[in-house]
């Protein structure tokens, strides 16, 4: 692992590079999204195109009326059989939001979005009437049968890429979207090839209304935790965000999406409430810690992504 204090050299100049490029398959292998047919136009009435008539938008449920975790008895918390039996809501995944360089290899281009198609993408989902919905309100549907906004999606990103400021988080808004920001904090203020968020930006978007998350320190593998990992990893990035934003941090999403059941009872006692994988099952017992998402594929156009979209959350 990479230790603060004994960090090698060449420990330390692999994450230099790391950082400097930008990750490359955070998603993990179970979770491919390469699509490279071209799409036809919609062939059904269910499957959206980009050029439909703008659905009128009913109000979201309004972030301030949903209950914060901590205020929901534990008498009122559903039980793991009736939280895996409600229908699921989409959750998409992002990392960055930019268009591809030459340097890009073909595997990159699954998890890079170019700017246009971010754009497609999001304005699809407006237009087809979707809400976004921020953690608290997955929370609170998983656990106590809350209502949420019609056609709810969350529209999560990792790592705290520059671009996710600068780029998708003004898209969000243009379509009175918000997201949920997991945070890799080793790489904050960081600059180069591939430039992260700095304090000042995070604490932007938590105040704009945009949910802040956990996402380790150095986007180490959980299941390869054992020893001070935990803390350096799970507690630390977690109390080091909260200074940022002010703000409790009470998610978490899995570095490649990888977990084993080691792993949820470690964040549950560290003050986590819920977390999130990409395509795998999940757990039978502690379904809350293993919320599914999907990668939105960089190659895939905006009918791709909303046909994936409902194919795996149907």
């Amino acid at each position: 692992m990479f230790s603060r204090q004994t960090l090698s050299f060449a420990a330390a100049f692999g994450l230099s590079v790391l950082l400097a490029n930008g990750l490359s398959g955070c998603q993990s292998k179970g979770s491919a999204t390469t699509e490279t047919t071209a799409d036809s136009a919609a062939t059904t009435s269910g499957n959206p195109s980009t050029a439909e008539k703008p659905a009128d938008k009913k109000a979201e449920v309004p972030v301030a009326a949903v209950p914060d975790p901590s205020s929901i008895p534990a008498n009122k918390i559903a039980d793991a059989a009736t939280i895996l039996a409600r229908p699921q809501v989409p959750v998409l995944c992002y990392h960055q939001i930019r268009d591809w360089r030459a340097s890009d290899s073909k595997s990159a281009k699954d998890y890079i979005i170019p700017v246009a198609a971010f754009r497609e993408q999001m304005k699809m989902l407006a237009d087809s009437g979707y809400h976004t919905i921020l953690p608290d309100q997955l929370y609170a549907y998983l656990t106590t049968g809350a209502p949420l906004p019609s056609k709810p999606i969350m529209l999560t990103f990792d790592d705290g890429d520059l671009d996710q400021y600068t780029v998708a988080a003004p898209e969000l808004e243009k379509h009175g979207f918000k997201g949920a920001f997991f945070i890799m904090t080793v790489a904050i203020g960081r600059h180069g090839k591939q430039p992260y968020m700095d304090k000042a930006q995070i604490k932007d978007l938590s105040d704009r209304g945009h949910a802040i998350g956990a996402h380790t320190w150095d986007h180490h593998n959980v299941k390869k935790y054992q020893g001070d990992d935990w803390k350096i990893q799970i507690e630390e990035p977690k109390a080091k965000l909260e200074t940022i934003i002010g703000k409790p941090i009470k998610y978490f999403a899995y570095p490649f999406g990888l977990w084993n059941k080691q792993a949820l009872p470690e964040l549950q006692k560290r003050g986590y409430v819920a977390a999130f994988t990409l395509a795998d099952k999940r757990d039978d017992s502690m379904p809350l810690y293993t919320v599914r998402r999907i990668i939105a594929g960089g190659q895939w156009k905006a009918t791709t992504m909303y046909r994936n979209m409902i194919q795996s959350f149907d």
